[in-house]
């Protein structure tokens, strides 16, 4: 994936976030998402691995290597920031104080089901927090390439990699679309530029609704 493709989805995700949320970002193209929040929101970014208040990545001059998300990336505290233990971070995170995740995906299914944590056979380092956050957020946010690199879809009728969590996606934002999971089915609510809502139809392997407020989206 270009890079001003993972931009492109980085700062349609960053639309999610509200003002005063609390907000966790997922290992990968999420953790971008904190180059583009508002100056004009009050947000606070949470990791689990222990830091409340998490700023952009860091200029050269600003790189700490003991100041780290959970992704081993160097950031940067705002002001006011706090750091407490990995146990008191899933605290919140069970008990539903993050308001948003959003995360990254290898496979959601049409009824939110979400895989992201492992590929069978491929070393890992381990599962992080993804199967707390999931269950212990609020709303569940996932960004991903529409396709993989045999341009097959990645959202399915069934998840064929092991599951994070069933039945917790809210919404979908790839490069090519924004998708609600509902009671009754996908729903296309945005479509982005370059793309048609028949790009979308055949990239998707489930059946999608198409949404009487759909958005035809400009990426610039």
């Amino acid at each position: 994936m270009s890079k001003n493709i993972r931009v492109q989805i980085a700062k349609r995700a960053e639309k999610e976030i509200k003002n005063g949320f609390y907000v966790n970002l997922g290992i990968g193209m999420p953790t971008m998402v904190a180059n583009y929040i508002s100056e004009n929101k009050n947000v606070v970014l949470q990791s689990e691995n222990g830091l409340l208040g998490i700023g952009p990545y860091p200029s050269e001059d600003q790189v700490d290597p003991d100041l780290i998300n959970a992704g081993k990336e160097t950031v940067t505290a705002i002001p006011g920031a706090s750091f407490f233990s990995n146990a008191e971070s899933f605290a919140m995170i069970r008990g539903g104080h993050i308001d948003l995740a959003i995360l990254g995906g290898m496979e959601v299914a049409e009824n939110g089901d979400l895989a992201n944590w492992m590929i069978p056979g491929k070393m890992i380092k381990g599962m992080g927090g993804a199967m707390d956050l999931v269950h212990g957020a609020k709303k569940i946010v996932v960004i991903m390439e529409h396709v993989n690199k045999a341009g097959q879809p990645k959202i399915l009728k069934k998840c064929s990699l092991p599951l994070t969590g069933q039945r917790v996606v809210d919404r979908i934002i790839t490069d090519r679309a924004v998708i609600d999971v509902t009671e009754a089915g996908l729903e296309l609510v945005e479509v982005v530029e370059g793309y048609t809502i028949e790009d979308i139809i055949h990239s998707t392997e489930p059946q999608l609704i198409i949404s009487d407020k759909l958005v035809l989206k400009k990426t610039r």
